[in-house]
């Protein structure tokens, strides 16, 4: 695992702890709350920008033929 892995993976666990501890109590601190939020939604962010896209990959020769290859 690189750095940036388990940077976005600690922000993604403190950030949820963060705001399941600010919304447990029964005066909930809303400044508390923003705060996990946003940490958890960094962690999000940073994890997911890494996650290549399945349409951003070349179409490539696949061993399954389709209808209109077996016509020729």
């Amino acid at each position: 695992m690189n750095r940036s892995r388990i940077i976005s993976i600690i922000c993604l666990v403190v950030g949820g702890c963060v705001a399941i501890y600010a919304q447990a109590e029964e005066q909930q601190n809303t400044y508390l709350l923003i705060g996990g939020i946003v940490l958890l939604m960094i962690g999000v962010y940073s994890i997911s920008r890494n996650i290549p896209s399945k349409y951003d990959k070349e179409k490539t020769d696949s061993f399954v033929k389709s209808e209109s290859e077996d016509d020729n």
